[in-house]
């Protein structure tokens, strides 16, 4: 039932901004339709009631009004009135009630219905003519004067930088120290129990899983599943509403805004896995929930010569087409919004290639990067490009400009390859080591730029992926088509669980290689939740569907020794500044030092490599040598930074090796003060030891501190 226009008044108006907006005595409400003949507004009462009203300002393809008297917790969608041409591009029915791009929030939930498509889902010609109200979130007004008083950014530089991979629900959804009213949300992620949790690791930052408000592909609810991982958005201004305790009507803002301050007040900072590059509603199959139903073919890419359907570069059906400025001012309002008033501190952007492309072609010059990179706030947040998309010419690891730093895919390969015990060589395995200087310098990048990983949350974890050769995703629904079937790794011998004792032990040093590789090496290290306490999916690497305890952390089956040797790695590291270079290595020799090198790499004999070395496939170890007397860059004074040298001593090999320490003048001795053959990394005695012949253990890694006489 729906009640007479005539109770509201409707008053012209401003086209700017976009979106809802309540300034004390009414709302503003104005949306972007090139195409649109007729837009309504379409407000609900709290039974569903719904009130159509006719907007008939359109300034610069901008409809808009003013409706005074409406106010934060009002509920709205629009219908927008124009063309039904699949074939030439438009897909406008009004039968369909359609989100707002601008939202702040959205409230209700995603039905699977046929009235969410714009076609005839049982065939036949023009528009489906079915409501689609009952079955779609609606947008809600906000006014939230958050008290943001005392609130610092912690402004983490990017070399002290430590990441954690988090999903919001996943964190606390099983943790016992969390109030069960508040496990998965984003008050549980700021409840003591975890912000201790992440201080008593290191971590500096939290990198979110989708907090943009998304929806379930109709393929996953037909099955009976959702989308956990969240990378199809819907809102692209709106938190998840399922991750809020105190409720969705606007509340989901102010919760996941105090999030943030505790996190910060913790001296962490909250970065955000964003996906601009496709949106939820499919492809030419897909369901019409906002976009399609707006401007299809001005938000997206559609095929040339086909515009019934979608460019796809992201594998999801559809790609937000960036090189139109209404998409494009779009993504940055987004993006200044999340910073501005929500306080957060960077973004990861998902398929980023997607967003570069300007016509076919993955371009570093492309507008989005301008406009980026001359926006006085979103280019000074940290910004972190998954350099991929499943386009042609998408792999573009290294490619990205100065200011981004980039999910580094080739270390997460080089560094499996090695453990894994692939016949590789050590020659990329150096440069990953040391911030990827083949990758990152050459455009003056810094080896920050390289975010270092071995896993995600795409992909096996860590404890799977030294114990399944092969990926176990039955549970998804696609007979095991789904997920990736090159993993590069190795699955100590048995598949699976096991009982047997020694392959046991050999996989929790296979776990702890891979972790002190990642933490020893220069850039940024970023962990993947659970790792760190010895989390399985039980051997799936593509959960994204899995809202169950497959994928939540387990917090009653903690490996206490692995935490305690993150713990004690990352101690390490904040300690040590050699380990946290903010310039490449050069390799020169370091002044007054009698001849050692910033950086140098020892054969098992005890020479430093030869070119023969370094094209030597079958070579499983090396020595890298790092002269914390050698360190290029200054402190915040201009002093120079001196720290103490280390040798990391890598051995892949599947038996013990007898290894030369150098001697003078690299060192006169050695501390052993990590070693992975050890649950928690410590020796279990104070280990001094003296240049010269020494056995490492099969499959280790050795931090060793530097001695020199007085």
């Amino acid at each position: 039932m729906r009640s007479s226009p005539d109770e509201y008044e409707v008053w012209p108006g401003s086209p700017a901004p976009l979106g809802a907006h309540w300034d004390g005595t009414g709302t503003d409400f104005a949306l972007w339709s090139a195409g649109a003949q007729a837009v309504d507004l379409c407000l609900f009462d709290p039974d569903g009631t719904e009130h159509r009203l006719r907007l008939q300002e359109n300034t610069h393809q901008v409809w808009h009004g003013r409706l005074p008297g409406v106010g934060p917790g009002q509920r709205y969608g629009y219908r927008v009135h124009g063309g039904w041409d699949p074939g030439s591009g438009l897909r406008h029915n009004s039968a369909k009630l359609l989100v707002d791009p601008y939202a702040r929030a959205l409230d209700g939930e995603q039905s699977l219905h046929p009235a969410l498509f714009g076609f005839r889902v049982e065939g036949g010609d023009g528009p489906d003519p079915r409501d689609s109200a009952p079955y779609v979130p609606r947008g809600v007004v906000v006014h939230d004067p958050f008290p943001w008083d005392g609130d610092r950014r912690p402004a983490t530089p990017w070399s002290d930088t430590v990441i954690y991979e988090v999903h919001v629900k996943g964190a606390t959804r099983c943790h016992p120290e969390v109030p069960p009213a508040l496990r998965g949300t984003y008050a549980g992620l700021a409840q003591p129990a975890f912000v201790e949790h992440l201080r008593s690791l290191g971590v500096t930052a939290v990198e979110l899983l989708p907090v943009h408000h998304f929806v379930s592909e109709p393929h996953l609810l037909r099955r009976g599943l959702t989308n956990y991982w969240g990378y199809n958005t819907l809102g692209f201004f709106a938190p998840h509403a399922a991750y809020s305790s105190s409720g969705t009507a606007g509340q989901q803002v102010t919760e996941f805004k105090a999030m943030v301050k505790t996190l910060h007040a913790a001296g962490i900072e909250v970065i955000l896995d964003v996906v601009y590059n496709h949106t939820a509603e499919g492809d030419h199959t897909g369901p019409t929930l906002s976009f399609k139903g707006i401007d299809n073919g001005g938000y997206y890419r559609l095929r040339e010569g086909d515009p019934s359907r979608y460019q796809d570069y992201t594998g999801c059906g559809n790609t937000l087409d960036v090189r139109r400025p209404q998409v494009l001012a779009l993504l940055m309002d987004s993006l200044r919004y999340w910073v501005t008033e929500m306080h957060v501190d960077g973004f990861r952007f998902d398929l980023a290639a997607a967003l570069a492309r300007s016509l076919h072609d993955v371009d570093r010059l492309s507008a989005f990067f301008d406009v980026v990179h001359q926006d006085p706030v979103v280019s000074r947040v940290k910004l972190i490009a998954e350099p991929w998309d499943v386009g042609p010419g998408g792999y573009q690891v290294g490619n990205f400009p100065p200011l981004w730093t980039e999910w580094n895919g080739k270390y997460r390969d080089t560094v499996r390859d090695v453990w894994s015990g692939a016949h590789v060589g050590v020659r990329d395995l150096a440069y990953r080591l040391t911030g990827s200087s083949d990758l990152y310098r050459s455009d003056g990048r810094r080896p920050f730029a390289s975010v270092n990983f071995v896993t995600a949350h795409d992909g096996f974890t860590l404890a799977d992926l030294v114990t399944y050769q092969r990926k176990r995703n039955d549970a998804n629904g696609e007979d095991n088509r789904d997920g990736e079937s090159h993993n590069r790794n190795w699955n100590c011998g048995v598949e699976g669980p096991t009982d047997d004792p020694a392959i046991t032990v050999l996989r929790g040093r296979q776990v702890r290689n891979h972790l002190a590789t990642l933490l020893l090496s220069t850039g940024v290290p970023m962990l993947t939740a659970g790792d760190e306490l010895g989390r399985t999916q039980r051997g799936n690497n593509n959960a994204y569907c899995q809202d169950t305890e497959l994928s939540w952390l387990d917090w009653a089956d903690v490996d206490e020794d692995l935490r305690a040797f993150v713990a004690r790695l990352l101690r390490l590291r904040r300690a040590s500044p050699v380990l946290r270079q903010e310039a490449f290595f050069e390799g020169h020799e370091v002044p007054g030092s009698g001849g050692t090198r910033d950086v140098a790499w020892f054969a098992p004999g005890g020479a430093q490599l030869t070119t023969g070395d370094w094209f030597d496939n079958d070579l499983q170890t090396v020595g890298m040598y790092l002269d914390g007397r050698g360190i290029r860059h200054r402190d915040q004074r201009g002093r120079p930074v001196q720290d103490d040298s280390y040798l990391v001593q890598l051995h892949a090999g599947a038996e013990p090796i007898r290894v030369h320490l150098p001697g003078p003048p690299w060192a006169d001795g050695y501390e052993l003060v990590v070693s992975t053959e050890w649950p928690t990394g410590a020796p279990p005695r104070p280990a001094v030891v003296a240049p010269g012949p020494i056995e490492v253990p099969a499959r280790c890694v050795w931090l060793l501190r530097v001695l020199r006489r007085p």
